[in-house]
């Protein structure tokens, strides 16, 4: 079990490497019709090709060329395969247990809808920013377990933090850097990832957008689902434009994983923090997959 040193000294680390895979994403997503090289993107972004290689397969244990596979649109389709029945299949072996198998052995519960009416008061929320594998993460817990989890670019700090703190206007927000730790070293490190060990999260919405993020939490990892999909689970089938704006308003991000919600041809549709972002969590989770299944 790494220590909290370690796990500072990873995340410090990991967070300073997306920097490099975001402006490869950013330079893949203006030149890919000309499928430029490994050479071609290490000129661009101004280190070796030795270098760069290096810091993707620390960051996602994949090289460039595999990262960049992962976000194809054939293996988008792929990650869709039978999208109905895997939530159906999830839902059947108790998505509301407390053993309930999710890759990050989550367990959760909603408040009161009279609790989200009234704003969050009463409510008392701690949060800091720490450095994730995506960026800077705003992380947000209360007495229940977690209760946000947003990302920020350099510089977007104050914009992330009034994005989730107009969600529930009325709690009182009380910056605490120790109160996070914790749930970061927890969330970001799959070796964390463990039954004995829940994650343990608070939804805060309305009936209808828990039943939405309830079900987004029914997507395992390396699999993807539609929004046409998660409406019919949830015996809505005509409310997909519904569902895409609960979708994009889970502000449980990554944990509750909206990032596997795709187009049904597999596009990827929008994503609240970025489709840089989605691109980057979709190409690491491919990583954490073939790292499992090795």
């Amino acid at each position: 079990m790494p220590s909290m040193a370690d796990t500072k000294s990873l995340s410090r680390e990991m967070g300073g490497d997306y920097a490099t895979v975001r402006a490869v994403l950013e330079f893949i997503t203006e030149r890919w019709r000309d499928q430029p090289s490994l050479e071609e993107i290490a000129d661009r972004i101004g280190m070796s090709p030795m270098h760069l290689q290096r810091v993707f397969h620390r960051w996602a244990g994949l090289t460039p060329k595999q990262f960049l596979q992962a976000l194809t649109l054939d293996h988008a389709r792929e990650l869709l395969r039978d999208s109905a029945s895997v939530l159906d299949t999830t839902f059947e072996v108790g998505l509301s247990g407390p053993a309930r198998l999710h890759d990050l052995f989550v367990v959760h519960e909603a408040m009161t809808p009279g609790a989200y009416r009234a704003g969050g008061r009463g409510l008392i929320i701690r949060w800091g920013f720490h450095p994730s594998p995506f960026g800077l993460a705003l992380v947000m817990v209360t007495e229940h377990g977690l209760a946000g989890l947003a990302f920020s670019d350099p510089g977007e700090e104050a914009a992330a933090l009034d994005d989730m703190t107009r969600r529930w206007r009325q709690a009182d927000y009380v910056e605490d850097r120790a109160a996070i730790e914790p749930y970061c070293a927890r969330i970001f490190d799959p070796a964390r990832w463990s039954p004995e060990t829940p994650l343990r999260i608070v939804l805060i919405g309305t009936d209808f957008e828990v039943r939405v993020w309830e079900t987004l939490l029914a997507i395992p990892l390396g699999r993807a689902t539609t929004y046409s999909d998660i409406a019919a689970h949830i015996g809505k089938p005509s409310a997909a434009r519904a569902v895409g704006t609960a979708v994009g308003k889970n502000p449980v991000s990554f944990v509750v994983p909206c990032h596997r919600v795709l187009g049904k041809t597999g596009s990827l549709c929008g994503y609240h923090w970025g489709l840089t972002r989605k691109r980057a969590i979709l190409g690491w989770e491919a990583g954490v997959t073939a790292t499992a299944t090795a």
